[in-house]
């Protein structure tokens, strides 16, 4: 964290111990693809529920946060006290984690004020938390991207005074594409300030045909994945940002298992081309994917397919959707080499975060 924040100043508390009792100098786990929701802004919405257009509600026997007329879920003991966190990654061995709002606290529909201020909020908590166990837990912000001009001064804060050096974006803003004009310039800032953008799917309607057995996580969420990344490849944002390090939820949607769509779709029509010359093969390793695939064949296709330099570990605790041993899943995959796995285990977070965690 940068000297002047707030948070920084306040006493740590003592560093949790390292899983298993492991020594300082083993291969570090981290998990980049953990969720919160700060205790601030859940007192926030109870004080105002109208401005931020969510509702917290008491319900068999717990409590559940909603967006006003959607998507709602539990409220978990660990999205908001970072003690509970680090014992939920001491159970999975995980050394670190990456900490990230909810997707549904992201509010992209809300007007510009109550949007930097529900950022602000979110934000100011996840570093509170960070601050608690630092050797635990990095912060991984989130933006007001409905207002470009907004993010990017959010953006600059977070860097400036939390230290943040990565963002949670979701993979769409309500129906807008992230690939839209008017978002480079917040993806360009990002760019600038080398801060990694994770891509997590927001979108809580349901497509024709999802509206039952979960299918709008179960296939909603890579379908979203899926049309984000496309659109970031075939527009030509991919060519304009070219340093920008963009990682994929859920071990990139659909897009590794049908790459070879996307390019024999850019050989043969004219307006897969009309944006970029760039193949989709070149531009399937401008991403990097979380192994969050719930399947070691799965896992191991991705692996071969993008490159275990690609490929980073993703719980997304503590949802009933998420890993509970990733670990365990990781090594269940047959002929991986221990670089390999250190590559995926740490060596590409770190990378991604541009130093030493």
């Amino acid at each position: 964290m940068a000297a002047n924040s707030k948070v920084a100043r306040k006493p740590a508390k003592k560093a949790a111990r390292r899983p298993s009792g492991r020594p300082a100098s083993a291969m570090r786990r981290i998990d980049v693809h953990s969720h919160v929701v700060p205790t601030e802004l859940l007192q926030a919405i109870e004080r105002d529920p109208a401005r931020f257009q969510m509702t917290i509600e008491s319900r068999d026997g717990g409590r559940k946060i909603a967006r006003e007329g959607g998507h709602g879920f539990p409220i978990y003991e660990e999205f908001s006290d970072p003690a509970v966190k680090v014992a939920g990654m001491d159970r999975k061995g995980l050394d670190l984690s990456f900490i990230s709002p909810a997707p549904v606290v992201m509010m992209y529909w809300l007007g510009v004020d109550a949007a930097a201020e529900a950022a602000r909020i979110t934000n100011d908590g996840i570093a509170r938390m960070v601050a608690a166990y630092p050797d635990r837990l990095k912060g991984m912000g989130t933006l007001p991207m409905q207002h470009p001009d907004a993010a990017i001064a959010e953006l600059e804060r977070i860097v400036r005074d939390h230290g943040f050096r990565s963002v949670q974006l979701g993979t769409s803003v309500e129906q807008a594409q992230l690939s839209e004009q008017r978002f480079r310039p917040v993806l360009r800032r990002m760019q600038d300030l080398k801060v990694f953008m994770f891509a997590h799917p927001n979108a809580a309607h349901a497509e024709c045909g999802t509206e039952n057995y979960h299918l709008r996580n179960l296939i909603g969420n890579p379908l979203h994945s899926t049309i984000m990344a496309a659109n970031l490849m075939f527009s030509g944002a991919l060519d304009d940002l070219k340093t920008l390090k963009i990682v994929l939820a859920h071990g990139g949607g659909y897009i590794p298992y049908q790459i070879g769509r996307f390019v024999h779709g850019h050989k043969v029509r004219k307006d897969t081309k009309q944006d970029t010359r760039t193949s989709p093969e070149k531009m399937l390793r401008r991403f990097w994917y979380d192994a969050l695939v719930h399947d070691e064949a799965a896992l191991r296709y991705l692996i071969e397919r993008v490159g275990a330099d690609r490929v980073v570990l993703g719980t997304d605790a503590p949802f009933d959707m998420g890993e509970e041993n990733p670990l365990e899943r990781l090594k269940a995959v047959r002929r991986l080499s221990s670089a390999d796995r250190a590559l995926i285990c740490s060596g590409n977070a770190m990378k991604l975060y541009g130093g030493k965690l």
